[in-house]
């Protein structure tokens, strides 16, 4: 069972307070770069054991009066239906989930900016259908030559151009569904106007990752690079801070090297930049809140295992090449960690070559691995979970918490009514279905349901890649999932 390393309650009061601060220094108004997930961090959860996945909700909550945000959105990204990957939603559609997820926290949504706006007919469209919705949106347009352009940028003709977004709190937390929507630009657009009008305003960027006062190779910051393959981020040591304090610490490259362009910038709009490097920039207070450094390394570590199995993944499916598998078999080289280090995938694999069909194991909470394999009535993955709901419930293994009789007419109506193939075995989602059913008049599986919250956090690998709805289940319950890149069948539709 993962240890705790992280103090999440320091965490929140630390960075909240160095937020508070930062507002000071610039006068009392600043623009906070949001990056990352804010209500659901479960990397960040997962390779610092402790942190809780709302923790960047919860500290904005610290702030509430102080507060509004601002979501930007890519208008190229609406024209071209970008999708979160993670959530299956297109970007347009994640905005609207953001605000109602805000406003149901208590945070005041104050605008919706349209970034890279070039009159572009979805996102006509979408800009019309949020002010139907009662919202207020400005638009941004691209700027020739950004961010290098910076005479240009920071003219009448750049940044002037844009609609200034009207705010009234001191605390402006800009964020996006996701990667290249225009946070920071929107930013450095907001304080060129607010230069012109007067007001005293600041920029900061929150990241969580990777973070600045661990070592460059530490398995945290390794596992950030692991996270972020696809998009080839590189940690690296922040030369603009080695040169003006003599420290050490980790910045990533892009950062790195827009930093020149971004201090021109400010000097642009100021007359002098608050900055010297771009960690100087960050705001990010998670590396002062690790009390136990073995249990983070041994939780990023996994992280890094799990993201390995997860590109070879991508691959088989054809969503990705080689290059993020080649990059994360580096990663684990300089963590010194091979897939060996992940107990589960070995007992899987051994199961299946027993059974010659698709296993899957779980590692629980004393460190005893369980496994599932295939049969006539349960998949591998379901064999899986009722095992181990039957452990941690202290249910002897020859119980059957879902007899046959209750199985079968479940598949039969999947077959019969609702067109299933003749192997329309249940999904997790269905299993637990029917598990909360029989817990009406059966005491076992009434303790055994009662167990589910003890998954989160455990460690499973199946020997063949899951449908997306077991996957879904998997990931809801908490269960840190891994598979082998083969599909169950040869057939070229999975579900």
């Amino acid at each position: 069972m993962q240890n705790i390393g992280f103090d999440n309650d320091k965490y929140l009061k630390m960075q909240s307070e160095h937020i508070r601060d930062r507002i000071s220094q610039f006068g009392g108004k600043l623009y906070l770069e949001f990056g990352g997930k804010l209500f659901d961090d479960y990397h960040a959860s997962r390779v610092l054991p402790g942190f809780h996945p709302d923790s960047k909700i919860r500290m904005l909550l610290e702030l509430r009066d102080q507060a509004e945000i601002v979501i930007a959105i890519n208008a190229a990204d609406i024209e071209k239906n970008k999708v979160r990957g993670d959530l299956g939603i297109t970007y347009d559609a994640d905005v609207l989930r953001l605000i109602d997820a805000f406003r149901g926290e208590g945070l005041h949504v104050g605008s919706v900016v349209l970034t890279r706006f070039a009159e572009q007919a979805s996102a006509l469209a979408y800009e019309k259908k949020l002010k139907a919705l009662g919202l207020h949106v400005y638009r941004h347009y691209p700027i020739e030559g950004y961010p290098a352009n910076v005479p240009l940028i920071v003219s009448d003709q750049g940044f002037g151009r844009n609609d200034y977004i009207d705010t009234t709190r001191p605390l402006v937390v800009v964020t996006a569904p996701g990667p290249g929507s225009g946070k920071m630009a929107t930013c450095l657009s907001q304080l060129y106007h607010e230069n012109k009008r007067g007001t005293k305003a600041g920029y900061a960027k929150f990241e969580t990752f990777p973070i600045w006062n661990l070592p460059l190779n530490h398995p945290v910051n390794l596992a950030y690079e692991a996270a972020t393959a696809d998009l080839d981020d590189v940690n690296m040591i922040d030369p603009f801070h080695l040169e003006a304090y003599g420290d050490t610490v980790v910045n990533y490259n892009r950062d790195v090297e827009v930093f020149p362009v971004l201090n021109a910038i400010f000097e642009k709009i100021a007359g002098s930049s608050p900055y010297k490097s771009p960690t100087d920039m960050g705001v990010n207070m998670a590396g002062n809140c690790i009390f136990d450094d073995a249990a983070v390394r041994a939780a990023a570590e996994q992280e890094i295992i799990r993201r390995y199995y997860a590109a070879e993944c991508e691959k088989r499916k054809g969503n990705a090449g080689d290059a993020p598998i080649r990059k994360i078999d580096l990663l684990m080289k300089k963590a010194g960690i091979s897939v060996a280090d992940r107990p589960v995938v070995a007992a899987a694999n051994i199961r299946s070559e027993q059974t010659q069909g698709p296993a899957a194991a779980m590692e629980m909470p004393d460190g005893t691995i369980l496994t599932g394999k295939t049969s006539a009535l349960l998949g591998a993955s379901s064999a899986l979970l009722l095992n181990a709901l039957k452990v941690l419930a202290g249910i002897d293994d020859e119980i059957k918490l879902l007899p046959r009789t209750f199985i079968e007419p479940v598949m039969d109506m999947k077959i019969h009514a609702l067109g299933g193939d003749e192997n329309s075995l249940l999904h997790l989602n269905e299993i637990l279905i029917a598990l909360s059913i029989a817990a009406v008049n059966d005491e076992n599986a009434k303790r055994a349901l009662a167990q589910i919250p003890r998954l989160k956090g455990l460690e499973a690998h199946s020997s063949v890649i899951l449908s997306q709805i077991d996957e879904g289940v998997f990931k809801k319950l908490g269960v840190n999932l891994t598979c082998e890149p083969n599909y169950e069948s040869k057939k070229l539709f999975h579900k």
